[in-house]
């Protein structure tokens, strides 16, 4: 059984903690907590940079650890030396090669190497990015992986948060040219719910000063929204002169998909920002 967090039997303590998240968009709405050392694993990515920032002007101390910064956890290079008097670690990192072996070897190496260190090192709440209906998309071997660095963390000692988040306005461009055969795009016409990647790290950095839940939470955009539709809207506002066709048949990222597929299912957080008003701030 998925081990998803309802948010009416969860503690008064991390009910709060929720509550806080759907007002947490802009600093000044972020309370100050007692200052921490935070590690975001991914720092240098685009969710990574955005929540190190977020969490600096929080004071907390942050260490932005990725392979470029000499903390990589897949070899285990500078982990330990990176975790030393953490309390708390996000790991919004992704695999460089999305192939099937591969991307599992990461998630499964990377996840047993830093949940290993966290344990020497006494952490106190592992924080993961994840996606809304991993479960439901196991046809894709990336997927797959994500499940397995999911069921790595709820089988570890610490104590943990997932964060599941929709699909990011930011990626729409790659939705687009994965489907691209010439002057055409064939596209599902799949419901979708998808989020800017500001607010997820406004999200992480609120659950990052809050309790571990020990269980999974959705975030989502605010509006839903059907693929085909999605992708159209992207074109129309780049003056891309492609069409897109509507295909029922047509594939997400090689995964078959329907109105369930993408969407959270039950309670969920919903983040403010409106696809169209990412576009016309991106146009700008």
């Amino acid at each position: 059984m998925e081990a998803h967090v309802s948010l009416d039997k969860i503690s008064s303590e991390a009910y709060r903690t929720l509550l806080g998240v759907e007002k947490a968009f802009s600093q000044s709405s972020i309370e100050r907590a007692e200052t921490m050392k935070v590690v975001v694993i991914g720092g240098s990515g685009l969710i990574g940079t955005k929540l190190v920032q977020n969490l600096r002007q929080q004071g907390h101390e942050v260490v932005a650890g990725s392979p470029s910064s000499g903390v990589n956890t897949l070899t285990g290079e500078g982990v330990a030396e990176a975790l030393a008097g953490a309390e708390v670690v996000i790991d919004v990192a992704n695999a460089p090669s999305w192939e099937d072996k591969a991307v599992l070897e990461f998630f499964e190496t990377s996840g047993r190497n830093l949940l290993a260190a966290e344990a020497r090192a006494g952490v106190r709440h592992h924080i993961a990015l994840s996606v809304v209906g991993t479960e439901r998309l196991l046809e894709s071997g990336y997927f797959r992986a994500k499940m397995a660095q999911e069921e790595l963390i709820k089988a570890g000692t610490s104590p943990y948060t997932i964060v599941r988040a929709t699909q990011f306005f930011e990626f729409v461009g790659a939705i687009a040219e994965s489907t691209a055969d010439g002057q055409t795009l064939r596209l599902p016409p799949a419901l979708m719910q998808p989020i800017v990647s500001d607010d997820v790290a406004a999200v992480l950095a609120k659950v990052a000063v809050g309790p571990p839940l020990n269980g999974i939470i959705d975030i989502a955009g605010p509006e839903s929204i059907r693929m085909d539709d999605l992708v159209r809207q992207f074109l129309s506002a780049r003056k891309d002169p492609r069409t897109v066709v509507t295909d029922p048949e047509a594939r997400y990222f090689g995964v078959t998909v329907n109105d369930r597929s993408l969407v959270p299912i039950g309670k969920s957080i919903t983040t403010p920002t409106r696809f169209a008003d990412w576009l016309g701030r991106s146009q700008a």
